[in-house]
């Protein structure tokens, strides 16, 4: 069964972070945050657009372009500062979701499902393109998370994710009985028919999960948001310095086992400059 036709990458622009940010050196993310005076090199932003057969399928939306051409995108004070100090963007206009889903030949009134891997600002940017048939696919304790009075001090903008027309499903997954995907207990079957999984893999918030793709005709791929920026360092269990560092190793090293179960599998994170190249070249070799 090969219900997925093609897996692309697109980048709705770039992001510049702090080096603590990619990889933690121990120190508390306030202390880095306040103090520190890198910046990394233009990171992508990855957007990873699967057609399956029922229909366009996104993992994560990438970055609103209204963040960097509206002052008031952004909260004010304290909070904005930090918001300022975590992380710098160029979105170029023809950055877009759609622009970009149309570059590859696609139209954005195809997307049927949108998963979003958390609900950080450079994940959900692309919410107000989608079209009102579009499912949007989110951990169902994330989602609540966005509620909470001081939510926007973990990154939760709200009023750029309770938009008026989107359709929320909220995902709990469930047990499965499925050693093919050990160490993982617990998954989504986001199409039904087994060839995109959901997997919680918690730490860079509580509610981040991942996509594992499996399907005939293609390279098993596993899509991991932010769970790291850099797959390298992913493999040697060098976490990100944002989120809960202990959870952070813990799901470092589900997946690496996962990983193990299936050689050259490429893992693709949203701002890792490699995952491009890395997927460009899973699809030739299972070409040849």
């Amino acid at each position: 069964m090969n219900p997925v036709k093609r897996v692309s990458v697109i980048s709705t622009g770039s992001v510049r972070i702090r080096p603590e940010h990619v990889e933690s050196n121990g120190t508390p993310l306030m202390w880095w945050l306040n103090t520190s005076r890198r910046w990394t090199d233009p990171r992508p932003i990855n957007v990873y657009v699967i057609e399956h057969e029922k229909g366009l399928v996104l993992f994560d939306t990438g970055q609103d372009r209204r963040s960097v051409t509206e002052p008031a995108y952004f909260p004010g004070g304290f909070v904005g500062r930090s918001y300022r100090r975590l992380a710098t963007f160029d979105i170029p206009e023809d950055a877009t979701l759609t622009a970009q889903l149309s570059a590859r030949g696609y139209d954005i009134a195809d997307v049927r499902v949108a998963i979003l891997s958390h609900l950080h600002q450079d994940h959900i940017g692309g919410l107000r393109e989608l079209p009102d048939s579009a499912q949007v696919l989110v951990d169902g304790g994330e989602l609540a998370s966005v509620d909470r009075r001081f939510a926007v001090l973990d990154g939760l903008m709200r009023d750029h994710i309770r938009l008026p027309g989107i359709v929320w499903v909220a995902v709990d997954p469930q047990p499965v009985r499925d050693d093919t995907i050990a160490p993982f207990t617990h998954a989504h079957d986001v199409m039904g028919d087994g060839s995109l999984l959901l997997l919680p893999t918690p730490g860079h918030t509580p509610g981040s999960t991942s996509l594992l793709l499996r399907s005939g005709g293609m390279p098993p791929m596993l899509f991991v948001g932010d769970l790291t920026y850099d797959a390298e360092l992913l493999a040697a269990d060098r976490v990100p310095g944002v989120g809960n560092r202990t959870a952070l190793h813990a799901t470092s090293r589900r997946v690496n086992e996962l990983v193990a179960r299936y050689p050259g599998m490429p893992v693709l994170a949203a701002h890792d400059p490699a995952a491009a190249g890395v997927l460009a070249e899973a699809l030739l070799q299972h070409e040849e």
